[in-house]
Formats: C-alpha cells, structure tokens, sequence
C-alpha cells in the first residue's frame, strides 16, 4: 500500500497545501494510505478534523518516521535539502520543484536517491490538461491582480451615470495572453473596464475578441513569434523594441496596466521601461505578475508596492497564495489527475514511456533526467 505524505509547507509566505480533505478521499479510494502533519492545512481553511474525518493520519510536523515511510511526498513547493535527507531511496517527491538551475535541488534529490516530478514541466498537450498546475494557479494569479488594481486605482472601473454626471470606464492593458492574462481580461470586463491586450502572438487574437477586449495587433515584423510547446517563444529584441513603442501610447492613455508575459525558465521580457512608465498619468497602476521572474515593468519589486512618479507599480509575486483555499483545491486536483496513472495496483509506478510522466520526471532513483534545467545556467 502505497503512502503518501502531505507536509507543511516551509517556504516563505507559502499558504497553500498539496491536498486537501476531498483528495485525501480520492487517494484511498486509490488504495493509498495518507499522512498529513498537524496543522498544514490551516493557513488554506482546511482543519486537521477535516482530514481525519476523511481517514487520514494526522503525524506531527518534521517526524522522521512519517518521512522515511513515505512512498510519496506530495508539496506546494519543494521541502528544504534537510526534509528530503529524511526520505527513504525511491521515494517520489512531487510538486512545483523550481527546477530550472536549481543545484540544490539536484544535489539533494541525488544525495537521498529520490524521483521527483516537476510540474512546471508537465508537457502541453490535451491529456495533461487536468494536472495543469501552472494554468490553474494563473487563472487565479490574473483574477486576483485585477482585484488588488482596482483596489490601488483612484477611479471607478466601470462606466457609471450619476446626478453629478457620467463617470467613465477605467481603461486597462493587459500585456500577455496566457492563462493569467485572459483571466485579468475576464475580470476586468466583469467590473465594467475597457480592455485592451497586447500579446506577441497573432493567434490569440481571437480568445481576446470573445472576452470583450479589443487586441492590440503586434508590429509587422518578419520575425513574429509563434507558440513552442503551447508556451510563447522567446522574441527577438528587435521585435519586443518594436512592441515597446506601439505599447508607450497605449499606455499613456491607460489607467491599469496588467503584465502577465512570462516564458518559462528564462528572464521575464522587459516590456515597459522607465521612459514608458514617465507618460503614464499619477494614480494609475502596474501589477506585474512576472515581478519574480525579473519583471515585465520597469522598477516592480517582489511583494511590494513602489510609488514612482505617482504611478503605483505593484509586484505581484505569489498572489494565489492570497486565495489559498480555491488555489490548494485547484492544485489538488491537479495532483489526483496526475498520479492516478502512477498509483497502481497497490504500488508506484513511474512508467517512462508514457509522456505525461516523462515531460515532468526530472529524476528517477536520484537520476538526473533534466540536465538541461536543473544545471545552473541551464536553458
């Protein structure tokens, strides 16, 4: 019978949890037995009860038995080098591993002989779809930043017709039309803005058009980049200095801007520089989603919000960690969907061949997989 383990989560801010009492009842109905530590649910809204009610074992937080008898470690974010040394050789550790250039990960994984599952890496095809974790976190991290926009905004979003006069529609561009940016576009329609979307991509053209946004055709450039894996490809900086310009008039005019372009493994594209930022009007605001990643906007800082000019740039790193309990439901499901294959007939199976498992198994038994990653200074 196949254990799994749910620990609580040690990075810093880190609120979410790797299971929650429904899951847990999912995974015995697999024929799993489920260890949860005390407590790593309470910061998502999910009590210890809930997951004994469910028939869980409840096991204290860093016990070195619960860890050394797993067969499964399921996270958030990657354990500390420390936790893993507590995993038997062959167990499976599974989560978002932050696997590009990550040497202490590759060093630990090695060291305690351990598999380990990347979810970041999980190949962009039809059947993954319901194990996406990077898409269901950035459904939330888009509906979110427009949340904590038209929170920083000193207007109204919508358009309303009052005693004083007609007040009008916030006006919002949206850099990137990905998961995240096509959720911000949803949201910020629901609260009455006008949208505009700026993406690389000629194709996504008409996914912003039946939100209600109006698409913002890139520069004619022989260069244009397409899609790679159902990610966007890397621009050219002849394309993305282009994209720049178009973009310095729209944002003038704008009240939000939203900055969700990402490519995954590499620097975040800088996308509004400081002489963009200088004609934008006091009191609009920037949240920029790739602030971790280096950022989309010039001056963004992790977590923070900096005043510039009187323009409001807001980083907004982590923000599903600020809805944890839809976004540990969300990633929990996303964890069922991806190891009901591998837990079978009472046991792990890790089978190479198929390529769900393959795209995202960065090691097998302490096997570097994924060189090409996890190396520092990897692509």
């Amino acid at each position: 019978m196949p254990r799994l383990l749910i620990p609580v989560e040690t990075a810093p801010g880190e609120t979410r949890i790797a299971a929650t009492p429904d899951t847990v009842k999912k995974f015995l109905s697999f024929g799993c037995s489920v260890s949860v530590e005390c407590g790593a649910g309470t910061a998502s809204g999910y009590l210890d009860q809930s997951f004994q009610n469910q028939g869980a074992d409840l096991v204290p937080v860093a016990d070195p038995g619960a860890w050394a008898d797993a067969d499964l470690v399921l996270c958030v974010q990657s354990p500390a080098p420390e936790a893993l040394s507590r995993m038997k050789a062959g167990a499976v550790l599974v989560g978002l591993l932050s696997p590009y250039s990550n040497a202490s990960l590759t060093n630990a994984l090695t060291a305690a002989k351990l598999s380990a599952m990347a979810l970041e890496l999980l190949p962009r095809i039809s059947r993954a779809q319901s194990a996406d974790a990077l898409s269901s976190q950035a459904n939330i991290a888009g509906y979110k930043s427009v949340l904590l926009a038209s929170s920083a905004l000193d207007r109204y979003f919508p358009m309303l017709m009052t005693a004083a006069g007609t007040v009008q529609p916030a006006r919002v561009v949206i850099l990137g039309a990905g998961v995240a940016g096509l959720q911000a576009v949803a949201t910020a329609r629901r609260l009455g803005a006008v949208v505009y979307v700026s993406d690389i991509r000629p194709a996504v053209k008409e996914q912003v058009e039946s939100l209600g946004a109006r698409f913002i055709d890139p520069p004619e450039m022989e260069d244009k980049p397409l899609e790679a894996g159902g990610y966007a490809k890397q621009a050219s900086d002849a394309f993305l200095a282009a994209q720049r310009q178009q973009l310095s008039d729209q944002l003038a005019e704008a009240d939000v801007a939203i900055c969700t372009a990402q490519v995954p493994g590499r620097q975040a594209p800088r996308l509004i520089s400081e002489d963009m930022l200088d004609r934008m009007r006091p009191g609009a605001v920037v949240v920029d989603l790739a602030v971790a990643q280096g950022g989309n906007c010039a001056g963004t800082v992790p977590g923070e919000t900096v005043v510039r000019n009187g323009v409001k740039l807001v980083g907004g790193n982590d923000l599903p960690c600020t809805v944890p309990n839809h976004a540990s439901a969300l990633y929990a499901r996303n964890l069922v969907a991806l190891l009901e294959p591998v837990l079978k007939e009472g046991a792990v199976q890790l089978n190479t061949d198929d390529e769900l498992i393959a795209g995202c198994l960065i090691s097998l038994d302490g096997s570097i997989r994924r060189q090409d990653v996890l190396n520092p200074g990897g692509n």
